[in-house]
């Protein structure tokens, strides 16, 4: 199944079954988002303003991310970091995560905005 059909079953589950928290939807959202982007270049950038840019291997559910063929963005700054060719990076040091405009779903990303403020609004 795919990351759109997992999606779309996600998002249109059982309305008498158990409501997810928003938390829960949110976190699933950006999750199944990230989980596309694997074997794709991506730029993080870290609460301690280190910025890294590699190929993405793996992310958990915890937003953890495993990355190969890294380079450090601002080289001066970090330069005990260009020997370090992967990384493993925990989620809660990562401030952003900077992705190629051309992986993003918009149409599908604006049809689950929606539904989920419809569904803000119905309660």
């Amino acid at each position: 199944m795919s990351y759109r059909e997992n999606l779309r079953s996600y998002l249109l589950t059982d309305p008498s079954g158990p409501k997810p928290t928003n938390q829960s939807l949110a976190k699933m959202l950006i999750f199944s988002a990230f989980k596309t982007l694997t074997g794709q270049q991506v730029t993080i950038e870290l609460k301690n303003d280190l910025a890294i840019q590699g190929t993405l291997k793996s992310v958990d559910q915890f937003l953890n991310f495993k990355i190969d063929n890294i380079r450090v963005l601002d080289e001066a700054r970090h330069p005990h970091m260009m020997a370090v060719k992967s990384a493993f990076i925990r989620g809660s040091v990562v401030r952003y995560v900077h992705i190629p405009a051309a992986a993003v779903d918009t149409q599908l990303l604006e049809d689950a905005t929606r539904r989920e403020a419809s569904s803000q609004s119905g309660r």
